[in-house]
């Protein structure tokens, strides 16, 4: 692909874009001591969030700690923060993920594309009129595909930012990897603030269908050690790196890319860093210092949450030492999203694309005979679940008819997404059916053995704690051990199979049979998985590596959707089957 920045970039060598300040507001300098303040303040993981609004309840967004969410917040959060410390000496930069997350942002990238209408982007959109200094690629921007990512990049009036992005092909930056930021201080030489934008290695794995022999991804350490001595050499006062990486140093894959949750390490390895505004990781982290190991400086970092929940503010003090200026001081706080009122001109610029949403997630698609809930889908084989996987099972069987493959028994994965998903009794609209299925996955099917799915679902049950000898059966202390999340808990469909959570880890599966009769280790299955499972999100074993058999690319919520139009009705009569269960020393918890 050509890298979007044309003739910035040669071969080797990168020329920064210099941007200065549009607001009238010159920074102030102190006479007596020669030192500046600089604000930055940074969103992150907005996911499509425009709006103080769930599309999935249908109402204003709340949850138990009362959060607020939406660029509508932050807006009214950074005029406060513009309006104290004056708006020209603050900037403000987004670490990613922003245009999937919400039907508002499902909606202009698959109902009403605007790589085919010539829309404004929502987010672009409110994003511009907040008055973005600079934006990095989250993971997510991949989702939609290229096309799209690149008509929202062009819509975008901040540089869109991702250095460790590179061509596949030429190797070279295929986006803007760095922007360095002019103040103006009457009386002295200008502050420059320099910001390299990273994202996330895993988009090779999560997004390999839009991204292979497209886009590599680069280690996030080695690309910071590359570009933050050529944004100091080329005049910054200030360097910050907006990541979109957690700061555990942890992956949520194996060892075949580089490391997923890199921010402090960033910190830690790279000198000249003064502050790293991460993401990903969906944490309030206020203020955290971490130690340059070569240079011994601290190194500021911060996370605003997620949705627009939050706002890093991060002070910078400059100090104007032999004719240049130092960091002589930081700090940084989160401000919450809740104390804060939607401005009322985001609100009315996204009315229209909102409300177009409202109107899409409302339609109604069938009616479902009872109440299904997803509430027990954790511990419990529930079938509002079983739906997902009779769906599934069905695309992938019709696919492979006719061919060598038809004879095989085809079973399903699929994962408790939401425990609030409800389809009500009577009329189930879209907003049900995307409050079920979150994900914007792609359906594949892959031929595995015997043996492969029983190593499968043992690295799936490690997501239930090992439950000791007459202890109560607490579905809150069962589930989510070591931390794994519901989306990493994979249930299968069409064989049966109990877990017994009185074993530990690894050796937990029993009974595992196929229409009664045991399953042998080398017996052939086709599997039904989604696009994120199959390219080895969550890490689970064999899945990765299985031939596949079909991979039309059809989104997993859409079948759901189209399936439940076509019949009119959703009777569990005709797709529930408890095939799984939880046991102790093989009596059933439940």
């Amino acid at each position: 692909m050509r890298p979007p920045i044309g003739r910035l970039i040669a071969a080797g060598a990168v020329v920064a874009t210099t941007l200065g300040l549009t607001a009238p507001a010159a920074l102030a300098s102190s006479p007596a001591a020669h030192t500046v303040q600089v604000t930055v303040m940074a969103s992150s993981d907005i996911h499509g969030n425009a709006l103080n609004w769930d599309y999935y309840k249908n109402a204003e967004y709340d949850d138990s700690a009362h959060n607020d969410v939406g660029l509508a917040k932050i807006s009214t959060l950074v005029d406060k923060v513009r309006a104290e410390r004056g708006a020209g000496r603050t900037l403000l930069f987004d670490s990613g993920d922003t245009i999937q997350g919400t039907p508002l942002d499902y909606y202009y990238a698959k109902v009403e594309p605007v790589t085919e209408t010539g829309q404004t982007h929502p987010m672009a959109r409110a994003m511009n009129a907040i008055g973005y200094d600079a934006v990095t690629l989250g993971n997510h921007e991949f989702n939609y595909g290229l096309p799209l990512l690149a008509t929202w990049v062009k819509q975008m009036k901040a540089p869109v930012l991702g250095a460790n992005a590179v061509s596949a092909r030429t190797g070279l930056p295929a986006y803007l990897p760095f922007v360095i930021k002019t103040m103006k201080v009457p009386g002295e030489r200008p502050v420059r603030v320099g910001v390299l934008g990273l994202t996330n290695p895993g988009v090779a794995i999560w997004d390999k269908a839009n991204v292979e022999g497209r886009l590599k991804f680069l280690d996030l350490v080695a690309t910071a050690k590359k570009w933050v001595p050529v944004i100091r050499g080329l005049g910054a006062d200030v360097v910050v790196v907006t990541a979109h990486a957690g700061d555990n140093g942890m992956s949520s894959y194996g060892t075949d890319l580089p490391v997923e949750n890199a921010s402090a390490m960033v910190a830690e390895q790279v000198p000249g860093i003064d502050a790293v505004l991460f993401g990903h990781a969906h944490n309030d982290v206020p203020q955290r210092f971490v130690t340059n190991k070569r240079t011994g400086a601290q190194v500021l970092l911060t996370e605003p949450g997620k949705w627009g929940q939050r706002l890093s503010v991060v002070d910078f003090t400059l100090t104007r030492q032999r004719g240049r200026w130092t960091v002589t001081g930081k700090s940084s706080a989160t401000l919450n999203a809740n104390t804060a009122a939607e401005d009322p001109k985001i609100v009315s610029l996204m009315k229209d694309q909102h409300d177009t949403t409202v109107g899409y997630v409302n339609k109604v698609i069938a009616e479902s005979r009872q109440e299904l809930s997803a509430a027990e889908s954790p511990y419990k084989d529930t079938a509002i679940l079983d739906y997902i996987q009779k769906v599934q099972t069905g695309l992938v069987a019709a696919a492979v008819a006719g061919t060598p493959d038809a004879s095989l028994p085809v079973l399903s994965i699929a994962a408790p997404f939401s425990r609030t998903a409800v389809f009500p009794a009577g009329p189930v609209s879209v907003r049900d059916m995307a409050g079920l299925y979150v994900y914007d996955n792609t359906l594949l099917g892959v031929k595995m053995t015997g043996a492969q799915i029983k190593d499968y679902l043992e690295y799936s049950a490690r997501y239930f704690n090992q439950l000791a000898p007459g202890a109560p059966a607490d579905p809150a202390a069962l589930t989510n051990a070591g931390g794994i999340p519901d989306y990493n808990y994979d249930q299968l469909s069409g064989v049966s199979y109990d877990i017994d959570v009185a074993r530990p880890a690894g050796q937990r599966i029993t009974g595992l049979s196929y229409q009664g009769e045991p399953v042998a280790a080398g017996q052939e299955f086709l599997v039904a998985v989604n696009n994120y499972r199959q390219s080895g999100g969550g890490g689970f074993p064999h899945i990765a590596a299985a031939p596949v058999v079909y991979n039309a690319q059809v989104e997993i919520r859409q079948a759901l959707i189209d399936a439940a139009a076509a019949a009119g009705t959703i009777d569990p009569a005709t797709f529930a089957e408890t095939n799984w269960r939880l046991v102790r020393d093989g009596v059933p918890l439940f």
